[in-house]
């Protein structure tokens, strides 16, 4: 037994195993059916996409996914970048759009175009042929994945982890997104709860509105969010650590886990004395105040949990996460099982374009190799590589 994980770590692990294992399968089978590289990630669908149906108003949707309308704005320019979907200004207002020369194709393209710059929230979102097919494909994998892991772990104990997981979100007192929103939890800003239905969310849901509400009560009491507490300052210290090994300390990405200037007033960044080239990262004074606090409040938390829904439900919540990680196959964790990408995927190696390009970039080359890496140490290692809070990259298509 290893090191016990608080309960929000243990909740992004889990879900982010469930979320690369669901994306390796929708890029499969966008490149089966002629788009190669469409590695657009299953919280852009439970966010966004799911609402666009026959079209949307874009302050509609942003309504609609509990999204503040900018964020929103962001995502879509890059949907609109990547092919997924088109912008139409509204038929009955008459105010003007500009046009340009698009910097890249030469073709004419409205001001903006690919970008959340320009648009507009009575604009009308439509889904491409592209999108069409995504969408398609999206909602099966749901319950095909969940299936995967009843075969993996046992129907028993995936149904045993479904309920402990609605026991809690069931006692929610607010109205939360269908996926974690990455960034967007800075607003904390979610409507009150009005009715509770019967629908039957699915596990990522219940993972991630789990989590989300962890990290707003936690985000409320600490001077850096959890999502930075909970990977960068994690593993830096007093010492200095290559910058460089950030990314495969937090389980990131190298673009997710870079020192910008959310975490510059909690580290001290350097030359490397050791090597000419490369920096060096510890925690400023700031920053280790902001991890003993991260240190003591996710435990003070999940004591307030206990008491809040439970000290017998919180407990079945943790033992059943938990057990997903315990369980072996011959020596290797069955959570590993799902992690092992299939060919025709960016993470088994295979080389496809970047979102949103036509041919195989220098940037596009490294990112492949990262995410190889990255998926190799997940595999090898799923309890100690997945991160403890989802960093959801938009060079990955919003995805791990």
């Amino acid at each position: 037994m290893g090191i016990e994980q608080a309960l929000s770590a243990l909740l992004s692990q889990v879900l982010v195993a469930f979320t690369v294992e669901f994306d390796n399968e929708f890029e499969r089978r966008m490149g089966d059916a002629g788009y190669p590289g469409a590695r657009l990630s299953l919280v852009v669908w439970t966010n966004l996409m799911r609402f666009v149906g026959q079209g949307v108003v874009v302050r509609d949707l942003a309504a609609q996914a509990l999204v503040p309308e900018n964020e929103v704005k962001f995502e879509l320019g890059c949907l609109e970048r990547w092919g997924f979907v088109v912008l139409q200004p509204d038929p009955s207002n008459d105010r003007p759009v500009r046009f340009e020369l698009h910097r890249r194709s030469g073709r004419e393209r409205r001001a903006g175009w690919g970008s959340g710059r320009a648009i507009r929230a009575d604009w009308i979102v439509r889904l491409t042929s592209k999108g069409l097919i995504a969408s398609g494909i999206w909602p099966p994998l749901f319950g095909e994945i969940e299936g995967r892991w009843e075969q993996r772990f046992g129907k028993g104990e995936i149904r045993h982890l479904r309920q402990a997981l609605e026991g809690v979100v069931d006692k929610l007192d607010i109205e939360l997104p269908h996926g974690l929103p990455g960034m967007w939890l800075e607003t904390g800003e979610y409507p009150s709860r009005v009715k509770r239905g019967k629908e039957s969310l699915a596990l990522p849901t219940l993972f991630s509105q789990l989590l989300l509400t962890f990290g707003l009560e936690f985000d409320r009491e600490s001077p850096a969010p959890l999502v930075h507490c909970a990977n960068t300052l994690r593993v830096l210290g007093e010492r200095p650590i290559r910058v460089a090994e950030i990314p495969r300390l937090t389980g990131g990405s190298p673009e997710t886990t870079g020192i910008g200037w959310q975490l510059k007033p909690y580290v001290v960044v350097s030359p490397d004395p050791t090597a000419s080239r490369g920096k060096v990262a510890r925690l400023s004074p700031r920053g280790l105040r902001a991890q003993q606090t991260y240190q003591r409040l996710i435990w003070e938390i999940e004591k307030r949990w206990e008491e809040r829904f439970g000290k017998e439900a919180i407990a079945t919540l943790r033992a059943s996460l938990q057990g997903l990680f315990d369980r072996h196959s011959g020596g290797v964790p069955l959570v590993s099982e799902g992690l092992v990408p299939p060919a025709g995927t960016v993470r088994a190696g295979d080389q496809a374009p970047a979102l949103g390009r036509r041919d195989v970039g220098v940037a596009a080359r490294q990112r492949m190799r990262d995410l190889v890496a990255q998926t190799e140490a997940f595999v090898a290692d799923p309890a100690g590589r997945l991160p403890h809070h989802p960093l959801w990259d938009m060079n990955r298509g919003f995805g791990p």
